[in-house]
């Protein structure tokens, strides 16, 4: 039986159930141990001809035999076929309805934590959470209710019986299992720790695959098949050895019970047959003796499986409990108020930002503004803090207060979750599903109807691409879009920012991948449709903000000049080298075309 912080609310939600069940399996132990006083009456009457029975020696005939044996013995099978299907729903079903809700609470938190949780926790991890660890926990609740409630209810029945019909007998054996209790004290504690490191094994097994088989395309590309499979056997053969450590003392737990129980049964022949010799017991008695020791057998089976269940369970309730207990790194504040009617005007003021695993400042003294509508593109080199201004708009990251404003409000007074609602975000690293082209569009509007997808789309440019799919929109793409080219996978996160229609668009990088002519078409329609709306483009090419209405040019994380392409041309040397030098970039390419 497994107790813990994430745990204990479930034995009070579902205890009119786990009453229930515990009532159905009292009334089945008790029926069960009828069973050797039916033994005990068939021995006597086969050896002597008589039954002993309140007192009065009856006749072991035909009539005794179906009235007081068979009959007895079909109610005793029928109770126990009843109870113990009604246990098993009540216990079982139960422990379904705490994984469900444990998932639940898991999947909850997972998605309020913020983007260093996920840095330091890899999704192999985290697939071992809900899989491996939930199931564990879950055997423990149902198995281990059952195993306990059946170690005390039937032990402590049948140890009565057996201390009623002789008590020297019944103290012998009880000195065996005293030691197996002992031994299987110290058994769990070695368990517990063999378990967590099993678990852990499996999930650095679980992280290697996932990113195996992600980024595959990679591998061969760079014929690393080789090198990734010897990784692969490393961890896998780490996996086995702990798999194997736990194994063996699980296999010492089984062995430790069986030598006890056993010796156990050659204490009752020997010390039961000398009973029977001096005539203190007779043939039938020994045998119903015989039949309550085989069924206390298995409350001690029981409880030896309790404590290797409940070593792996504590592990794994562990684990979870780490994932619940955390605390998001980004938060609404306390007094947070939702951000109504959004305009978008976007202001940064003296900010400096440092990532919460970094060394240095991504971005010092940051200072610009953005008014309503006004479309805005950002430049800079590689590492300049592009990217990271666009996380800090949408509140991936924290920011000192009065540093960052939204309409002229502080975002740390403001709701995550309105904020967020205010923006679409087209990032780097485009993220589709493994659904429907028209589902991942949707995915912004949760009414947007087939016309408005299909708008978004050929604002996108990508409708036409759609088209050529043999399911057209209802096209399934493969995980993480694999199916698409870059461009298309580009354009579709696109249209998906433009159906969701918000104040603020950012587009990060977004059309790296496309063409210079398609380019020109995404960027026309942009500019049309999003005219009265604030959109911000960051990109590497100089050609795709040239057109905006105006340009902020940064470097190493500070704004180094502002204006409109023209004016950062004439007055910022730097800005004007990286233009140059991309013009004879393209030159060259049409040279060599």
């Amino acid at each position: 039986m497994l107790f813990g912080r994430h745990i204990n609310r479930y034995y009070l939600r579902y205890s009119w159930i786990l009453l229930l069940g515990i009532a159905a399996l009292v009334l089945v132990d008790w029926f069960q141990l009828k069973v050797p006083e039916l033994y005990r009456m068939v021995i006597n009457g086969m050896n002597t001809g008589y039954v002993g029975v309140n007192g009065q020696s009856v006749p072991f005939d035909a009539r005794f035999l179906i009235e007081e044996i068979c009959l007895p013995l079909i109610v005793i099978i029928l109770v126990m076929v009843t109870g113990r299907f009604l246990w098993r729903v009540c216990f079982f079903g139960s422990s379904i309805k705490v994984e469900s809700d444990l998932r639940n609470r898991m999947f909850d938190r997972s998605k309020d934590l913020s983007q260093q949780y996920f840095r330091s926790n890899k999704v192999g991890n985290m697939m071992s959470l809900f899989t491996n660890d939930l199931e564990t926990v879950q055997q423990c609740f149902g198995d281990g209710i059952l195993m306990l409630c059946d170690a005390v209810f039937l032990g402590a029945l049948t140890m009565y019986k057996m201390w009623k019909m002789d008590v020297t007998l019944t103290l012998l054996s009880l000195i065996p299992m005293a030691l197996l209790m002992a031994s299987g004290a110290i058994i769990s504690r070695y368990m517990m720790k063999k378990w967590a490191l099993r678990q852990q094994a499996f999930s650095d097994l679980s992280d290697f695959s996932q990113e195996s088989f992600s980024g595959i395309s990679v591998i061969k590309a760079f014929v690393r098949e080789a090198g990734e499979l010897l990784s692969f056997r490393r961890l896998n053969k780490r996996n086995e050895e702990v798999n194997v450590d736990y194994t063996k003392a699980a296999t010492l737990l089984n062995i430790t019970v069986t030598l006890f129980v056993e010796s156990v049964t050659c204490i009752i022949l020997g010390y039961g047959g000398y009973l029977v010799y001096r005539g203190s017991f007779d043939a039938g008695q020994l045998v119903e003796y015989i039949g309550y020791f085989s069924t206390i057998v298995w409350p001690v089976m029981a409880v030896s499986q309790l404590i290797e269940m409940t070593s792996r369970g504590k592990a794994s309730l562990g684990r979870i409990g780490e994932l619940l207990e955390a605390q998001p790194d980004v938060k609404d504040a306390d007094g947070a108020v939702e951000l109504t009617g959004a305009r978008g005007e976007i202001e940064f003021r003296g900010l400096t930002f440092t990532y919460p695993d970094g060394e240095r400042p991504a971005l010092e003294d940051m200072s610009f503004k953005i008014a309503a509508g006004e479309h805005v593109g950002i430049v800079g080199r590689t590492g300049s803090g592009k990217t990271t201004i666009a996380d800090l708009i949408v509140r991936t990251y924290n920011v000192p207060d009065g540093t960052l404003f939204i309409d002229g409000k502080d975002v740390n007074t403001l709701t995550l979750r309105s904020v967020r609602a205010a923006c679409a975000y087209v990032p780097q690293d485009n993220f589709l599903f493994c659904d429907s082209i028209e589902n991942n569009i949707a995915f912004a509007a949760d009414s947007a109807g087939h016309g408005e997808v299909e708008r978004a789309a050929a604002l996108a440019a990508v409708d036409d691409n759609i088209g050529q799919f043999p399911d057209g929109y209802s096209t399934v793409i493969g995980e993480r879009g694999v199916t698409l080219s870059g461009g298309q996978k580009q354009r579709i996160s696109i249209a998906r920012a433009l159906l969701k229609n918000a104040a603020i668009a950012i587009f990060d990088d977004a059309v790296s991948a496309v063409d210079t002519a398609t380019e020109k078409i995404i960027l026309d329609n942009l500019r049309d449709f999003r005219k009265d709306r604030t959109t911000i483009l960051i990109a590497h090419r100089i050609s795709t903000v040239e057109d905006m209405d105006r340009i902020i040019f940064i470097s190493d994380g500070r704004v180094r000049a502002t204006g409109t392409h023209a004016q950062l041309y004439a007055s910022c040397p730097e800005y004007r080298s990286i233009v140059d030098l991309q013009k004879l970039e393209e030159e060259g390419r049409e040279n060599n075309a």
